[in-house]
């Protein structure tokens, strides 16, 4: 039994540094440095989640923790693939980096590009996926890099920042994507009731 449960560790350990891993190659390949999409990576990656997912976890801990590790993947593979979705249709997907051309566009006006609120990511991964790509998608209108960190470095940063403002006394925390001077504004503050959400 112990000799199990040591197994099912080293191949939680094993599935989070393949799942890194994939990430830094998927990156790489968005932005241009490998010549096609990490599949044998991906391979590996999915054979150690259904592997683990078929196995009986007694332990709290390690059920939590290889939930968490599914939910990542689930999110990073739907991620990817509609970012080389967008690549084969020619849009500007999460992962598109803004090119050094001369920008021909019209100025940008200070604008609210998207709000949402969030109590728990990791139970509201859609609302933060979506506001992950409208930073993004803002960051490269504004002729910055469109992806500054990794997605899982940005769910970490939200996370931080609601236990934060919750640690303040909030139950809710507002994030809201703006343009101001023709620079992208990430913000988040506090939530603690109906009047606030008006604002």
């Amino acid at each position: 039994m112990e000799e199990s449960s040591v197994d099912v560790t080293r191949e939680m350990a094993v599935l989070e540094a393949e799942l890194k891993r994939l990430e830094a190659e998927y990156n790489m390949y968005f932005a241009g440095r490998l010549p096609r999409p990490p599949w044998e990576t991906r391979t590996r990656v999915d054979r150690l989640v259904k592997r683990l997912d078929r196995q009986h976890l007694p332990n709290y801990a390690e059920r939590f923790r290889f939930t968490t590790l599914q939910t990542r993947y689930a999110t990073f593979i739907d991620l990817w693939d509609r970012a080389l979705r967008a690549r084969e249709e020619g849009r500007p997907g999460p992962f598109a980096h803004a090119t050094p051309a001369v920008d021909r566009r019209p100025q940008v006006k200070d604008r609210v590009l998207y709000v949402t609120t969030l109590a728990d990511p990791l139970r509201e991964m859609e609302k933060v996926e979506e506001m992950y790509e409208r930073l993004a998608q803002a960051r490269q209108e504004a002729g910055q890099d469109a992806a500054p960190l990794p997605f899982h470095k940005f769910v970490e940063l939200i996370r931080t920042q609601i236990g934060s403002l919750r640690a303040r006394g909030t139950e809710e925390v507002a994030f809201r994507v703006a343009m101001k001077d023709g620079k992208v504004a990430f913000t988040a503050r506090a939530l603690r009731g109906a009047a606030k959400n008006e604002e």
